[in-house]
C-alpha cells in the first residue's frame, strides 16, 4: 500500500511563532529516503499553515509526486493549474474548522465540481474527490470524470478513539460516542464494513480508492487489511511522532505497517 505523508504540520508549528523554522521543504529528502511514496499538502483558503510559497517551492523540488489538497474556490483551482502538481485532492473547508470534518459535498453542486476538474485536466493534473464513504458519492465521484477518491475516514478514527480510551477520558471527549463498549464496537465494525464494501464498489467501477484522516499507528492495520485501498495519506501522527523519534524514524514506522 502506498504511503502519501502530509507535512501540513511542520508548517502548523512554524506558523504558532510567525517564524521561519521549520521549513517543511526540508521533509522532502528525509520523506524520500524513509521510503513515502507521496507527498501531501493542503494549502487552505485562509493559509492557516501552508503558505503559497510553500506550495511553490515543494512542487518544484520535490522528487515524490505531489498531492495538493484544496478548496473548490475558483482562486484556489487557478493557483492548482499553475503550480501543476501530480495530483489535486479537492476537499471540503471551513473557516471554523480545527481539521477537515468531513467529505466533500457532491450533491448540488457538480457544475462547480465539472468546472474545476476540467480546468485540472486540461493542466494534466490528476484529480482526487475527498468525499464520505456512500454510495453515492462514489457513484457521483464515477459520474464526474475523476481517476481517484479518498475515504474520510474520521468516524472511524473516532470510534476507535473512543472505543480503546485515546479520547474517552479526555476533555477532547466526542459527546456522541459517549456509549457503552459494546455499542461502539458494532459501531466500528459497521463502519470498516461500509468502507470495504465501498471501495470494493470503487474499484471495480474504475476508481482508485485512497484513503486518510485520522489514522495512526493503532488503528490503522483494519484499513490496510482492505485490498481496495491503494494509498493512504497520513499526515498528524507521524509529525507528532517524528517529535520523540525523528521524521525518517516515523515514517519507516508508518511505512511498516502498511506491508
Amino acid at each position: 500500500m502506498l504511503l502519501g505523508v502530509n507535512i501540513d504540520h511542520i508548517a502548523v508549528l512554524r506558523e504558532a511563532r510567525r517564524i521561519a523554522d521549520p521549513d517543511p521543504l526540508d521533509a522532502l529528502s528525509i520523506c524520500k529516503r524513509a521510503g513515502a511514496d507521496q507527498i501531501t499538502i493542503h494549502l487552505r483558503e485562509d493559509r492557516r499553515h501552508m503558505q503559497d510559497e510553500d506550495a511553490v517551492h515543494i512542487i518544484k523540488h520535490a522528487s515524490l509526486p505531489v498531492n495538493l489538497e484544496c478548496a473548490i474556490a475558483p482562486e484556489m483551482i487557478a493557483i492548482a493549474c499553475e503550480l501543476k502538481p501530480h495530483r489535486v485532492t479537492l476537499v471540503p473547508e471551513k473557516r471554523e474548522e480545527v481539521t477537515t470534518e468531513g467529505g466533500l459535498a457532491i450533491l448540488g453542486r457538480q457544475p462547480l465540481l465539472k468546472e474545476a476538474i476540467q480546468k485540472l485536466k486540461e493542466h494534466e493534473i490528476e484529480v482526487s474527490l475527498f468525499i464520505d464513504p456512500d454510495i453515492a458519492m462514489v457513484q457521483k465521484a464515477k459520474e464526474l470524470g475523476v481517476e481517484w477518491i479518498e475515504f474520510h475516514t474520521g468516524k472511524y478514527a473516532n470510534i476507535y478513539a473512543m472505543l480503546y480510551g485515546s479520547l474517552a477520558k479526555t476533555p477532547h471527549s466526542i459527546k456522541e460516542l459517549e456509549l457503552p463498549r459494546k455499542t461502539l464496537k458494532g459501531m466500528l465494525e459497521e463502519e470498516l464494513d461500509t468502507l470495504h464494501q465501498l471501495s470494493n464498489e470503487a474499484a471495480s467501477i474504475g476508481l482508485r480508492v485512497a484513503a486518510g484522516h485520522g489514522l495512526n499507528y493503532h488503528n490503522v492495520k483494519a484499513i490496510v487489511a482492505i485490498e481496495a485501498i491503494e494509498e493512504l495519506n497520513i499526515g498528524q501522527s507521524i509529525i507528532a511522532r517524528s517529535v520523540f523519534m525523528g521524521l525518517e524514524q516515523a515514517i519507516l514506522d508508518m511505512k511498516a505497517l502498511l506491508l
